[in-house]
């Protein structure tokens, strides 16, 4: 069922985006290739761009997917708020108003009748944060500490661009596997940041706050604090904290691995029932654990896993 929201949005980048309706069509400029995962989201596809052979990924949408459009500066047509908040992440320009820890938007086109392909540049060699740690079990701290470190910096430019993710967790954190360099990926569940809550979500239930369980409202940046702590907890312990309601409203995991007292702290600050006593972004960069942690031997089992190039 649609949702009839409809968000006008400012864009510094008014003028690069009039220039983008008079392009060529989507066949014409990209080829479609293999099928490399698809969910509630739509699906996303490998893809080549025709012009220098860069490789990229195709996003595919169906309109009746869309759970809140925007109306952009000079086009009469609504557009999914995806595509919105990419834009005002610096998707499509060349200003460097972007952030490297952040996925790029390079294309989107309208598809009518049928929806939206939005194209995203497409690291190599790259695997999703579920898949890193999948493979390796839990992560030692430092490595842990240094995507935290990366996700959070990522999170503040959002921040500072008025823009909320809602869907932070280990499968939309993407891990260059050579230089453990990360990009956030897919804010298909993303909104404006306001100060007053907000009493939807479409995000992941597992990483969402005892707020959200219970009174099925939430404010912003607790949500995307709360939803750190999970992460972190899955880096360092190799699984999230909590599977059932019951055990996210009591806001007390149990720490299946050795880690170091300082990381426990964080985790369960950022873990913290009532949401006015989570930490902000810049008290997370700001922790004893976030200035240590290079130093912290890791007391996890070893895992002897060579991470795959």
């Amino acid at each position: 069922m649609l949702d009839n929201r409809i968000v006008d949005i400012h864009l510094e980048q008014a003028e690069d985006l009039r220039g983008k309706h008079g392009k060529e069509p989507f066949e014409t400029q990209y080829q479609l290739g293999l099928l490399l995962g698809s969910g509630g989201f739509g699906s996303v596809f490998a893809g080549q761009r025709i012009s220098d052979g860069l490789q990229v990924a195709i996003k595919q949408i169906s309109s009746d997917r869309v759970q809140q459009w925007a109306r952009l500066p000079d086009n009469p047509n609504l557009v999914p708020m995806e595509i919105a908040l990419l834009l005002r992440l610096g998707g499509e320009t060349n200003s460097g108003k972007t952030h490297s820890g952040i996925i790029r938007m390079l294309d989107w086109f309208e598809l009518p009748g049928r929806g939206f392909l939005i194209v995203f540049e497409r690291p190599q060699p790259c695997q999703d944060l579920f898949d890193y740690i999948t493979e390796r079990g839990c992560l030692e701290e430092h490595i842990a500490q240094r995507f935290l470190r990366q996700i959070v910096e990522a999170l503040q430019f959002c921040e500072s661009r008025g823009i909320v993710h809602r869907d932070i967790k280990d499968e939309n954190v993407l891990v260059d596997t050579r230089t453990r360099n990360i990009k956030i990926i897919d804010f298909g569940s993303g909104a404006l940041i306001k100060e007053s809550e907000y009493i939807d979500f479409e995000g992941t239930r597992v990483y969402s706050p005892p707020e959200w369980i219970l009174h099925h409202n939430y404010h912003a940046r607790p949500l995307t604090v709360w939803s750190l702590g999970v992460l972190l907890f899955d880096m360092v312990c190799g699984d999230i904290p909590f599977e059932r309601d019951r055990e996210i409203v009591q806001a007390n995991p149990s720490f299946t691995k050795r880690i170091s007292k300082e990381c426990q702290s964080l985790i369960l600050w950022c873990l913290s029932y009532r949401p006015e006593d989570r930490p902000s972004l810049e008290d997370i960069l700001l922790h004893p654990w976030m200035e240590t942690s290079e130093d912290i031997v890791d007391l996890s089992e070893e895992q002897n896993i060579t991470p795959s190039l």
